[in-house]
Order: structure tokens, then C-alpha cells, then sequence
């Protein structure tokens, strides 16, 4: 290999260059090292050392310092809002907005974040006007989402409705509450002294319509049995016997486990027709196709009335037998110690026939109180979503806001 002489000027030349750039680089890193402040790193110090109050608030003296860091302040106000310091997060959030140097994109982001905050806060009407000025920005989808809880929270269901009207303009997903939206319409229409049939039966329409858009799998069953109760409730109202016993009768194949809810409707549907018999005749097939409580409940009450203590008690004991429960046991004293009151009261002559024969020596007082003091946490609804109790089904869980997430069975039931 030959030796070339330009060699010898232009080795040291790039060992020259390196050494300069190297110290270029190492100015430039200590000229923006000395540029921190000291709370900087006394913030960085309280984190490795597991201070993260002590933390936060020497980042946030930074942030006074120097108003430049905007990264920082985004990061402060989210992890205020995730402590449920609202306060501080809004005023974070303020700062930023109050810029007049401050670019669009970071503006955009700080006033949807200033609208989590007002959100969280639970101030809706500030969280409302602040979602409503990115509608046209790239958070145009979580703020409609947000604008839809809102407008829940507040039971303005022409205005969810409408929001969700507008999601679905900009992205293509199914928002399954629309169905319950349109029936909060429908109740609110037929309540008060003046029902508005027309406003009613105008948004049960528009719930159907949204069934038949959401399919009809299992997992529209709460929507489609709520829809036909409330069609059967319109037709009530309106005196259309034959029509509120046909919506009624059309859960059990549509969505046979929501039954129970709509049993005591159901045979008064046939009573009213005048087939009393043939509705407890088919109510009784279906319990023994879907089991329920309620109605277990129903059943026995209307078969007590009808054909009498023997009768009901009969059902009564190979229902049981078959699908045990405590509560249903509960319930069946209480109805025999009110009928035996009523029988003392009325002076019925010993004519009924009591429990207390068919179960010789029975203290039923004694024996259904020991029983209730078991069953009364069993007899409720449970939320599946956050857990939440109630002796009363709700179609919107009165806990965390989630739709369709009560079981239409007992706690009992559910074990």
C-alpha cells in the first residue's frame, strides 16, 4: 500500500473537526443545563426518592418560571385531573389558553383538556360550551362522545339523540343506548295528565328503527323487551286490550328472560280479554322453559286467587323442589300471613284453607321472619358493571350511568 502525502494534512484535519464539534456539543449541553432551574431537578430528585407531592409541586414552580414549557403543563394538568385536583388542573389548563403566542394545535389540545377538567368537575355547562369549541378540530369525536354523556346526565334525550346523530357523521360505530334514548322520550310522552300518544308512539318508532339498524342478536334483548313494553303501556292507555296483550305476549319469544318484569301486565292483559285461564296457562309453560322469580311470584299469588291455597301451594312446592330458592319461600309466607289477616278481619269462618293446615304446627310469623332476615340482601338487582344494589330493575344503572346491566333476576338467582 502506497503512502499518499496528502495524507498527512488530512488526518489531523478530521481529528480537528471531531474535537471541535465535540466541544461544541458540550458547550451547547451546559449553557442549557445551566438554562434549568433548580426546581427542575430538585423535582427529579423527590421522584427517585419517591416524593411524588413534593414532585409535583417543584415541576410546578417550573412551570411558573418558565411559561415556554408547554409539554409540562399539559403533563401537569393531566396527572392533577387523574388526582382529583380540579382546581389546579383548570388553572394549569387557563394558563396555557391565556397565551396569545401559543399554537393552534397546543391551543386546540389545552381547550379539550380545559373540558375534561370541567367534565370530572361535574360543572356540565362549562364542559358543554368548551367540547362545543373543538367540535371542528381533531377531537371532534371525543367531544361528541363526551357532549352524548353529558346530555345523558342531564336527561336531554332530544339532545343525546341528535349528538349521536352527529357521531355517526363522523365515524361509523353503533351506540346501542339510542334505543333507550328514544324510549326515555316515549315514557316522558306518556306521563303527566295530558300523554301525548302521537310524541310517544313517534319514538317508539324510532327505537325499532334502531334495533333493525343494531341487529337483533342476544344482545338487544333488553332493548326489544323494553320497546314492547312500552308499546303494550301505549296500547293500555289508548284502550287497545288486544293489542297490549299481543306486544306483551310477543317477549316471550323475543326476550323470554325479561319476562318476569312484564308478568303481572301479562295476565292482566288476559283478564281483562277474559281468558284469565289461558294466560296463567301459558305464563306457567314458560316458567318451567325460564325459571324467574318473579314470576314464581306472580304465579302463585294468581293461582292462590283463583284456584285456591291446595292449588297454589301444589305449584308452589315443585317449584321449588325443582329450582330451590329462599326467596321464593320468603315470598310465599308473606302472602299467606297477609291473606290469613285479611281472612280474620273479614270473618271468613274458617272457610280458607291455611298454611297452617297444610304444614301442621307451623309458627309461619316465626318461620317467615327467620327466613326474610336471610334473603333481604339476595333480594335485589345487581349492576354487573360496578356492582351497584337495587331492590327495583333499572334499565340505566343509578350507579355508574351503564346501560342494560342489570340482570332481569335477583341476586339469589344470579349465584
Amino acid at each position: 500500500m502506497d503512502f499518499e502525502t496528502w495524507w498527512l494534512v488530512f488526518v489531523p484535519l478530521l481529528f480537528g473537526l471531531g474535537w471541535v464539534a465535540a466541544r461544541v456539543d458540550f458547550r451547547q449541553m451546559m449553557s442549557e443545563t445551566r438554562s434549568l432551574p433548580d426546581s427542575y431537578f430538585k423535582g427529579l430528585n423527590f421522584l427517585l426518592n419517591e416524593e411524588p407531592d413534593r414532585a409535583i409541586d417543584a415541576f410546578v414552580e417550573v412551570a411558573k418560571l418558565d411559561p415556554e414549557t408547554t409539554e409540562l403543563h399539559f403533563a401537569l394538568g393531566s396527572l392533577f385531573r387523574r388526582r382529583g385536583e380540579m382546581e389546579r388542573a383548570i388553572r394549569v389548563h387557563q394558563s396555557l389558553l391565556s397565551r396569545a403566542d401559543l399554537p393552534v394545535a397546543d391551543r386546540e389540545n389545552a381547550q379539550f383538556q380545559i373540558a375534561q377538567d370541567f367534565l370530572k368537575a361535574v360543572m356540565l355547562d362549562r364542559a358543554e360550551a368548551a367540547f362545543e369549541a373543538v367540535r371542528e378540530t381533531r377531537f371532534a369525536i371525543p367531544a361528541m362522545r363526551a357532549l352524548i354523556r353529558i346530555y345523558e346526565s342531564e336527561h336531554d334525550w332530544p339532545r343525546a339523540i341528535e349528538a349521536v346523530r352527529r357521531l355517526r357523521a363522523l365515524v361509523d360505530e353503533p351506540v346501542p343506548q339510542l334505543v333507550h334514548y328514544q324510549c326515555e322520550q316515549a315514557e316522558g310522552a306518556l306521563q303527566g295528565k295530558q300523554p301525548d300518544f302521537d310524541r310517544a308512539a313517534k319514538a317508539l318508532d324510532e327505537a325499532e328503527n334502531a334495533i333493525r339498524k343494531l341487529g337483533t342478536g342476544q344482545g338487544m334483548y333488553a332493548s326489544q323487551a323494553r320497546v314492547a313494553g312500552l308499546r303494550a303501556r301505549l296500547a293500555r292507555m289508548q284502550g287497545q286490550n288486544e293489542q297490549e296483550r299481543a306486544y306483551l305476549v310477543s317477549i316471550l319469544s323475543s326476550a323470554p328472560e325479561y319476562v318476569g318484569l312484564y308478568a303481572t301486565e301479562l295476565l292482566d292483559s288476559y283478564r281483562k280479554l277474559g281468558r284469565a285461564e289461558e294466560g296463567v296457562a301459558m305464563l306457567r309453560s314458560h316458567y318451567q322453559q325460564h325459571p324467574s322469580l318473579d314470576i314464581f311470584n306472580v304465579l302463585f299469588r294468581v293461582l292462590r286467587e283463583q284456584e285456591g291455597h291446595l292449588q297454589a301451594w301444589a305449584f308452589a312446592r315443585d317449584a321449588l323442589r325443582a329450582h330451590p330458592s329462599l326467596l321464593g319461600l320468603d315470598k310465599m309466607l308473606e302472602v299467606e300471613l297477609q291473606d290469613q289477616g285479611q281472612d280474620k278481619e273479614g270473618g271468613d269462618g274458617g272457610q280458607a284453607v291455611g298454611v297452617d293446615q297444610i304444614i301442621a304446627g307451623a309458627d309461619l310469623s316465626l318461620l317467615r321472619s327467620l327466613i326474610h332476615r336471610h334473603t333481604q340482601r339476595l333480594d335485589r338487582y345487581s349492576c354487573s358493571s360496578c356492582g351497584f344494589e337495587a331492590r327495583h330493575f333499572y334499565w340505566q344503572c343509578p350507579g355508574c350511568n351503564s346501560w342494560e346491566t342489570y340482570a332481569p333476576r335477583r341476586l339469589e338467582e344470579l349465584k
